[in-house]
């Protein structure tokens, strides 16, 4: 313990517990397949400047119009740098404030009611507006062990990222957690 404090004073962070942004996944559920669907996808497409995947719905909803296998929704993963992007440009939208309540345990997500809030996003009479969900996860440098396919290993409960890691990570960015 002593030399975790000497280090410290020291200015000797270890780099193993500091905490990265993982992915950041973005969700527009459409509902609905055909033409929407499509524009939602183009969309999408064009905001991230990456090819998103296609979510299909599990099971039919008579009340909603749904069938197993439709595709009702679209989804893209963001890793790097690409993430850290787009994630400062989404919380502008939420204008660098979240509930506590969106938060957990090395993630966090909210919504955007209109995609024409970006920033650099203008109105298009052709797409039309669409909301979307934006989900973060966060790790420390050493989670690929429990992920790997060869000589797994558990994860350290020390060394998972907790609710407060994601705070203070979420304050370094110039967010206020209310």
């Amino acid at each position: 313990m002593q030399a975790v404090e000497m280090e410290k004073k020291a200015g000797n962070e270890n780099p193993m517990r500091e905490v990265v942004l993982d992915k950041v996944v973005i969700n527009i559920g459409v509902g609905e397949s055909g033409e929407r669907h499509k524009k939602a996808y183009s969309l999408l497409e064009e905001l991230v400047e990456q090819k998103p995947a296609i979510t299909y719905a599990k099971m039919t909803i008579k009340n909603f119009g749904i069938r197993k296998g439709e595709a009702i929704g679209i989804k893209v993963t963001l890793r790097g740098e690409k993430a850290l992007k787009f994630l400062k440009d989404a919380l502008t939208v939420k204008e660098n404030r979240l509930s506590r309540k969106s938060i957990g345990e090395g993630y966090f997500a909210f919504g955007i009611a209109e995609h024409i809030d970006l920033p650099g996003v203008d109105y298009d009479p052709d797409v039309g507006i669409f909301g979307m969900d934006v989900c973060v996860s966060l790790k420390r440098r050493g989670y690929r062990v429990a992920r790997r396919r060869r000589k797994k290993a558990k994860i350290a409960t020390s060394h998972r990222v907790t609710k407060e890691d994601t705070i203070r990570w979420l304050e370094s960015l110039g967010v206020i957690v209310e």
